[in-house]
């Protein structure tokens, strides 16, 4: 049911924030039309979605990634017994999968929204186990989050790259939509030149705490933070820079600004925990990963895999919001 307050906020939203003049990376049309195929891009859900995963050579205890958010948000006091959840961008339901399977006696429903109806029937067939506990909508995340009512956490799991994106500002004059929430956030922009930001996840972050709901947030970051003991993963990665373009299959991410977003819900008055996503799913501390890194050595199948999997997850940020 859309709350009144919910209508005015939405409104309130889309109007102070009407693109002008600006170039925007959308991956709306993408989801809603066309055919997704998640294993034409590396995702971290997908990698331990099964127990057998070959990934899961690199990992102190082998968990599906949904076992993993699970136990985490438990420790976080985040998923308290009775919850009522709220998953955006589920892909093909695998860390929805994961998640019941360890805790479906302490949720009390979970809601699956998605743009693509592609993603969404894949994700009622991979979860069918649960259905009595599971709804699932077709619609975007900034429309429907407004009108919630009675959700105590939403999860938010390499999704955000996908929301719109302002390519291309110059920072001496940013568009009117940019400009506002660079002022009314203090948000840091760079000192020379021209940068891509990341709006859509900002309003996402705005419509969560405006709701008072709770937030499990990862995703690629452009200022990641990497654990003290792996600090040989540093090597040519940018640690404070702006949204870069991932260029996918017809269609395009960007990596997120993790200190913007920490800016906004703190601006609400929320409370934020960030930190490295390698720490959260528990890679295995060895002698070895500096020298498969470093020197990129690939000569077995078990090196090849740990190289791509720390290649990949070392950018990598999760984010609590509550």
């Amino acid at each position: 049911m859309v709350t009144s307050m919910g209508k005015h906020l939405y409104r309130k939203a889309k109007i102070l924030y009407t693109p002008a003049m600006a170039c925007i990376s959308s991956t709306r049309n993408y989801h809603m039309h066309e055919p997704i195929d998640l294993m034409n891009e590396f995702t971290i859900c997908e990698s331990f979605a099964t127990e057998n995963s070959p990934y899961m050579v690199a990992l102190n205890k082998p968990l599906t990634y949904g076992e993993m958010v699970g136990d985490f948000l438990i420790q976080h006091r985040m998923l308290p017994a009775g919850s009522s959840m709220l998953e955006v961008g589920g892909g093909y339901g695998s860390l929805m999968q994961g998640m019941l399977h360890a805790y479906a006696h302490i949720i009390k429903k979970a809601i699956m929204v998605d743009l693509s109806r592609t993603l969404l029937l894949k994700q009622k067939s991979s979860l069918a186990r649960w259905k009595n506990l599971l709804s699932f909508i077709q619609a975007d995340a900034l429309e429907i989050i407004p009108t919630l009512s009675h959700i105590d956490l939403i999860i938010l799991n390499e999704v955000i790259a996908d929301l719109d994106t302002l390519t291309d500002l110059d920072q001496s004059a940013p568009p009117r939509q940019a400009a506002k929430l660079i002022k009314l956030y203090d948000l840091e922009t760079p000192s020379t030149g021209t940068f891509n930001f990341n709006i859509g996840a900002i309003q996402l972050v705005e419509a969560l705490c405006m709701k008072n709901i709770p937030a499990f947030i990862s995703e690629h970051s452009c200022d990641p933070i990497i654990p003290g003991d792996l600090k040989f993963l540093e090597k040519d990665l940018a640690l404070d820079s702006f949204p870069r373009e991932i260029p996918l299959w017809r269609h395009s991410e960007y990596t997120i600004r993790f200190s913007h977003l920490i800016k906004v819900a703190r601006k609400f008055g929320k409370k934020t925990l960030s930190g490295p996503l390698i720490d959260l799913v528990g890679i295995k501390r060895s002698k070895a990963l500096n020298f498969i890194f470093t020197s990129r050595a690939c000569s077995t199948p078990d090196q090849e895999i740990i190289f791509e999997l720390l290649d990949h997850i070392r950018e990598y940020r999760w984010l609590l919001i509550y």
